[in-house]
């Protein structure tokens, strides 16, 4: 019984010593990263940070933390960010934003609410801390512009990120949203008459992306990794009687500019085709014309609500055919 006691004592104490000595090392870690960072002349600095969860657990919690990024015109404020693991597994890490943070790019900034927003993430137990799986939630999110006091809302909003076995650069991605109601701007853009629901029925998106590095903790410290592939399995949205669905396959060169293949699949797209007009979008003039062009494709497909429209991508222009409808977006990551 004796020899019991000692060695529970004594695994107690080299356990309490393993939590102290790795707390230390923790601690340490975020305050040099911290340095680095302000060193590169970023804006990184909280006002607090506390270390608890003895003996099971490392809990930190930062206070009125601001990060900025110079070369990218990137910041993100909040009063509190929460990051927890457990001490006997510290690659498994779980994130919690507060209710209410900033995030400001060059061209507006944003406020956003929540009632709940937190992420799981496994990042590879050594060198880089390359992820390799992650989880996000979010409920009841407000985003709101500050330059035009526009609102986007969604009920939830999941998204998973998943690297690809035997890939080390390559990466699945699941979204799916419900409940999105675009800002009034917005609306006011694509329905100025107010035909659409408030909110969209359905959001989701799979697909698969290659990059040109792996997402690891330099992603943040030095620069984003750039997609060279994007196989996108399924993307699609309803929107009252509105309904569109994509799929196919993009490479992005160096500069941004994507070749490939998306193949757009709209029902009811009269709708859309009025809803355009109606918005400035498409011109009175070219309304007609884009009728009677998509009605015969989609009579000759044998489903007169139903279209496929194949978009092909090359040399910086979108084509339907052998007509350039216009200019390929650059596929660029701050």
């Amino acid at each position: 019984m004796r020899r019991l006691i000692v060695l529970v004592i004594a695994a107690a104490l080299l356990w309490s010593g393993y939590w102290v000595v790795g707390a230390r090392a923790l601690r340490g870690g975020i305050e040099t990263w911290f340095e680095a960072r302000q060193s590169e002349g970023w804006v990184a600095e909280y006002s607090d940070h506390a270390l608890r969860g003895f003996p099971n657990r490392f809990d930190n919690t930062f206070s009125d933390l601001s990060l900025a990024d110079p070369a990218t015109g990137l910041a993100w404020q909040a009063p509190f960010f929460q990051l927890f693991a457990l001490s006997y597994r510290p690659t498994h890490i779980i994130a919690v934003w507060p209710n209410s943070q900033l995030i400001a790019t060059p061209l507006a900034k944003f406020d956003i609410d929540s009632t709940r927003m937190r992420a799981s993430l496994r990042v590879a137990p050594r060198g880089s801390l390359a992820v390799e799986r992650a989880v996000f939630e979010s409920e009841s999110v407000a985003i709101r512009t500050r330059e035009d006091g526009g609102e986007l809302t969604l009920e939830q909003l999941n998204f998973a990120m998943e690297r690809a076995a035997g890939f080390e650069r390559r990466y699945r991605f699941g979204v799916d949203g419900t409940g999105v109601s675009p800002s009034t701007p917005m609306r006011k853009l694509i329905d100025p008459q107010g035909r659409l629901p408030e909110a969209l029925g359905t959001l989701k998106a799979d697909t698969i992306i290659e990059f040109d590095a792996p997402w690891d903790r330099f992603s943040i410290e030095r620069a984003r990794p750039q997609p060279v592939l994007i196989d996108l399995k399924l993307a699609e949205a309803t929107w009252g009687d509105l309904q569109l669905a994509a799929a196919g396959s993009l490479t992005i060169d160096a500069r941004g500019i994507p070749t490939g293949r998306i193949t757009v699949k709209a029902r009811n797209w009269p709708e859309i085709i009025q809803l355009a007009r109606q918005s400035g979008i498409l011109p009175e003039a070219m309304v007609n014309l884009t009728e009677r062009a998509l009605g015969t494709l989609a009579q000759m497909a044998g489903n007169p609500k139903t279209l496929d429209i194949p978009l092909d991508f090359k040399g910086g222009l979108i084509r339907l055919g052998p007509l350039p409808i216009g200019h390929a977006p650059l596929i660029r990551l701050r």
